[in-house]
């Protein structure tokens, strides 16, 4: 008799279902990406260096044309990672720990503040920017520890105190925040090289974005990562067996604080400016709409989201643009009301989005791969 070959996906070992690239495909998928990524800022420089003398031939430049994404599409995707990250903070206690906060974009604040006043007394901001992080992490435990013996709506209603208090002290502390002038700060640099640009900037929120990614990756396959969880899916159960509900309540505010800090830094030294009023409740509501939309519980669904509510209002600003002054506006009579269009569609979307696909675009992900590997057999 032959041997038979098992058929389906069979793991017979925690490592292996726990694994972070469950295929050899996946792996290369992955590395596949972040290569490209690694690329997209190199026709531009290309560009440049043909108009500033560099003697390539016209053919070139029309050549690397066709793969400029320009400065920017590369300030979208700048801000797309450094939002992503502090949206994975917020989606590692919403959607990992099951808890709420309504004050996230003030942490992200603090972050960015901190990051520019620790550069401001001397440190390289290669070196502020992880500090950001921890300072925002002391922060965020001081207001997670009354949190963690909170759930639900008094939970909503403390971080929104939370969200309230720190914005009053944005204000009134001008040693730290600069006060309603704001605070200036520089961009990065390294043995005397300087990304101050689009170009080279990249490159910094592309490392910040791996390296935060693959933590949370990898929190997750930790004892502490599935104490996150089980606090989550039952609180009861997991205090039943052992879990220190507060404990684990604190260490995931403490963490979404950290990943805030992070992206807030990031933002601060990209924009090189830092002003009080961008820390907003509102602010705050677009973070958990990153997060829903895209996936509780799900590490890359939370850059999905950040994407989606980047993207979505710059697709929907053309759409306005292109309508503003033809047959549409003028039979509507839109005339100067056709820039609130913007904020109405957004949120019309983002309803509709809910409705019809609740579990986010990281489910649609999914279904779309499972779809693929099963074709042409899939039901």
């Amino acid at each position: 008799m032959t041997a038979m070959t098992p058929a389906g996906d069979f793991r017979t070992s925690y490592r292996a279902d726990m694994a972070l690239f469950p295929t050899r495909n996946t792996r290369l998928a992955v590395l596949l990406g972040l290569a490209l990524l690694a690329l997209l800022p190199l026709p531009s420089v290309a560009r440049q260096y043909l108009e500033n003398g560099g003697g390539l031939a016209q053919s070139y430049d029309d050549f690397l044309a066709l793969f400029d994404i320009g400065r920017y599409g590369l300030g979208l995707l700048i801000q797309i990672g450094f939002l992503g990250i502090a949206a994975l903070g917020l989606n590692i206690l919403v959607g990992f720990t099951g808890q709420i906060s309504i004050g996230h974009a003030a942490f992200f604040g603090v972050g960015a503040f901190s990051s520019a006043w620790l550069h401001e007394h001397g440190l390289p901001v290669l070196v502020c920017i992880p500090l950001a992080g921890v300072m925002t992490t002391v922060v965020g435990i001081v207001f997670g520890l009354p949190a963690a013996r909170l759930k639900g709506l008094y939970l909503a209603i403390a971080t929104l105190a939370a969200q309230f208090i720190i914005e009053d002290f944005f204000a009134r502390a001008q040693w730290f925040t600069g006060g309603v002038a704001g605070r200036g700060t520089e961009p990065p640099a390294l043995l005397g090289f300087s990304f101050d640009r689009e170009e080279t900037y990249f490159y910094v929120v592309l490392v910040a974005v791996v390296l935060m990614f693959a933590a949370a990756a990898n929190l997750m396959r930790t004892r502490d990562g599935r104490a996150l969880i089980a606090v989550r899916d039952h609180y009861l159960s997991a205090e039943m067996m052992g879990i220190n509900l507060a404990y684990y309540r604190t260490l995931s505010f403490g963490i979404a604080s950290f990943y805030a800090g992070i992206g807030g830094a990031l933002y601060a030294h990209y924009l090189q400016f830092v002003s009080v009023e961008a820390f907003n409740i509102g602010f705050s509501i677009q973070f958990l709409g990153m997060v829903i939309i895209g996936g509780l519980g799900s590490i890359s669904g939370s850059l999905m989201g950040a994407a989606f509510m980047v993207v979505l209002p710059e697709v929907v600003q053309l759409g306005a643009d292109a309508i503003a002054g033809g047959p549409v506006d003028q039979a509507l009579k839109l005339g100067a009301n056709i820039s609130f269009l913007r904020d109405m569609v957004v949120g019309a979307v983002i309803i509709l989005f809910l409705v019809f696909e609740p579990d986010g675009l990281a489910h649609r992900w999914r279904l779309t791969k499972a779809y693929w590997k099963l074709y042409p057999y899939s039901h």
